[in-house]
């Protein structure tokens, strides 16, 4: 009898055993990709013009690409263009002036001092000469045939001629020395006050043309011509193609699995047939609530951590906001997870150590039991 027990109890423990083994196996199956589901994004400029005009001309239309520096749009420049015209002879102006401190005098103005010093001496040479015959004439005739007006008139055009000398003289000295420095100094500060105004006037005029930072494609066009533009007011937004990504949600569970620089693979509903790589470029370091706009299987309060997969898309083909499933495979070519120590390290010898056993079960199958 126990024998017989024994022999009817075996069959169940082995089907109880089977049993659990399916439910382990079918509950919890080796997860060989891990699916996020997020929407496509990119950067964006809202380009605005720095002054408030009227618009003279839009050069592109909506889906136009553009490159960097290209000419975009413009204002109205019949105001500006006087500005700077202006702004310029003012500076013509007085760059000629510090020239003309910088060389000195000419020399014909030199020459033109010495002779007045010439003729100063010349006259001062007359008068003193006839001062001292007056003083003579005096003396001999004992005052009687020179007056004591005509003395101190004689007298005073010796003084007056002495003074036009030193007066020439000093011009002369002048004239050699050439201008002083605080008056070169003035004219060339006049001068970069002037460069400042013209630059002014000439930013004033480019900014009234609205051109490309980077090499974008045309979202909108916001302004036509005949508006009045504002800085407050975008003329025009730009995309920017490049980099372009996948805005993904993962749980708190499988953040293990995701780690920067990570292969994907990323699919959208418009093109079926067709997959795009990629690569994890961006974890968050925050948790967060999921968006109501993610579409996941779990929990929508649950938290999730941002992931941004970049995208390879050289022909343009992926729109903003446009829904994409993205494939983290989660083993590599030795069939390793990529979570595994082994396969972290990227040492071939650990990771052909870490798939050997796999190997050797692969080629020793577990005999079958006996019919």
């Amino acid at each position: 009898m126990p024998r017989i027990a024994r022999l009817a109890v075996l069959p169940i423990v082995v089907i109880a055993i089977a049993v659990a083994l399916w439910v382990v196996l079918d509950r919890h199956p080796a997860r060989t990709e891990l699916t996020l589901y997020g929407n496509v994004d990119l950067r964006e400029i809202d380009l605005s013009f720095n002054d408030s005009e009227r618009v003279a001309e839009v050069l592109v239309q909506e889906g136009d690409h553009v490159r960097r520096g290209q000419l975009l749009a413009q204002l109205d420049t019949s105001r500006l263009e006087p500005l700077v015209a202006k702004a310029q002879a003012l500076v013509d102006l007085q760059q000629q002036a510090v020239r003309r401190l910088l060389a000195g005098n000419r020399p014909q103005e030199i020459a033109e001092a010495r002779a007045a010093v010439a003729s100063a001496q010349a006259d001062a040479s007359n008068a003193a000469q006839q001062y001292q015959r007056t003083q003579q004439l005096a003396r001999s005739s004992d005052g009687r045939a020179v007056s004591r007006q005509d003395l101190d008139a004689a007298k005073d055009a010796y003084d007056s001629a002495q003074a036009r000398l030193q007066s020439a003289q000093k011009a002369l000295a002048l004239e050699q020395i050439g201008p002083r420095r605080e008056d070169i100094a003035e004219a060339q500060a006049q001068l970069r006050a002037d460069q400042a105004d013209l630059a002014a006037a000439q930013a004033q005029l480019n900014d009234a043309q609205l051109r490309a930072p980077l090499d974008t494609v045309v979202r909108s066009r916001l302004v036509e011509p005949g508006d009045m533009a504002s800085p407050s007011q975008p003329a025009l937004t730009l995309a920017i193609t490049d980099p372009k990504w996948v805005r993904g949600y993962v749980d708190e569970p499988d953040l293990g699995w995701v780690h920067e620089g990570m292969p994907a693979t990323i699919t959208v509903d418009s093109f079926p047939s067709r997959s795009f790589t990629g690569w994890v470029g961006f974890i968050s370091s925050v948790a967060e609530f999921t968006p109501k706009s993610v579409e996941t299987t779990e929990l929508r309060s649950s938290l999730v951590y941002e992931v941004r997969v970049f995208v390879r898309d050289p022909q343009d083909q992926l729109r903003l906001g446009m829904p994409a499933t993205v494939h983290l495979p989660l083993r590599n070519a030795y069939g390793q997870s990529f979570g595994d120590p082994a396969a972290a390290t990227h040492d071939p010898a650990a990771a052909a150590a870490a798939a050997a056993p796999a190997a050797a079960a692969a080629s020793n199958p577990a005999p079958q039991a006996a019919q």
